[in-house]
């Protein structure tokens, strides 16, 4: 089904997330959370911006615009300048927490997950940006990931990793919204590994990146395992589609309290599998 995993990046990062094709621009953007900074590469190489905060997460708002979340906000990122802008806070008076997981949904909105800084048990949660407004849409997270949309707008997944389960969430097909209950779509309670970030591709499949398992893997909307992607690194932490098609899967990983030798790197599958391109953010 696809090439062995190539080294996208060999920059080994702390925490590796939130990986971004910005279809516009034709370039990734990753974070190191834990490094706190956002990087990215293109026909010049790799570049870098550091923060004083950690930075996890983003969804493109136009070529030279990213929303991107901190620990403490969310902000307007202008690409050519490196300046940013605060645009909500975002539990910024919660000392214990930071952000992790997000994704912008397909009418412009924003998911964006929180945690404690050492997981603290129910610390976190996950809020959606829509219009201009934050509002929370589940409490009582311990790790969110997994944050994601099907792309016929039926439902958002998402999971809390130190819980196992990934949950799917129906919408309302007009703004996006939750409506009734989630559901749980996979139980990897009783596994040996996370389920961590993940991406819907164009045929509705869910690809999930398993912590621990050194993989992503792909299920059917209706929980079926399909296939598995292997990278040379324990800790794969998030997938996203890209390349000039979006058959390349890019994958992060993190180097934290991990002896493997490719720790940390971004690497770059080739599938036969398109990716949805990735919405754009209102603001």
């Amino acid at each position: 089904m696809t090439d062995k995993a190539q080294v996208f990046s060999d920059t080994a990062c702390t925490l590796g997330e939130g990986p971004l094709w910005h279809p516009e621009r034709k370039q990734l953007f990753w974070f190191d959370i834990l490094s706190k900074k956002l990087l990215t590469r293109n026909e010049d190489g790799e570049q870098k911006w550091c923060f004083d905060e950690c930075v996890s997460a983003a969804g493109w708002v136009d070529h030279e615009t990213l929303l991107m979340a901190s620990e403490n906000g969310l902000y307007q990122f202008d690409i050519p300048s490196g300046q940013r802008e605060l645009v909500v806070p975002l539990e910024a008076d919660n000392s214990v927490t930071r952000s992790n997981d997000g994704r912008a949904d397909p009418w412009g909105g924003f998911w964006i997950g929180t945690m404690g800084f050492n997981a603290e048990p129910g610390a976190g949660a996950i809020y959606r940006f829509y219009r201009g407004e934050l509002k929370q849409l589940i409490s009582d997270v311990t790790i969110s990931n997994a944050i994601c949309f099907a792309p016929d707008r039926s439902c958002a997944y998402y999971t809390d990793t130190a819980d196992g389960r990934i949950m799917r969430q129906p919408l309302e097909q007009t703004d996006g919204w939750p409506v009734g209950e989630p559901e749980v779509f996979l139980d990897f309670s009783a596994e040996d590994f996370g389920p961590d970030g993940a991406v819907v591709d164009a045929e509705g499949c869910l690809w999930n990146a398993q912590w621990g398992a050194a993989r992503v893997a792909r299920y059917s909307p209706s929980g079926e395992l399909l296939s598995t992607l292997s990278v040379p690194a324990t800790q794969a932490s998030c997938p996203a589609f890209g390349g000039p098609d979006l058959t390349t899967l890019f994958v992060t990983t993190a180097a934290e309290n991990s002896s493997d030798v490719q720790a940390g790197q971004t690497f770059c599958l080739a599938t036969n599998t398109t990716g949805q391109r990735e919405h754009q953010v209102i603001l």
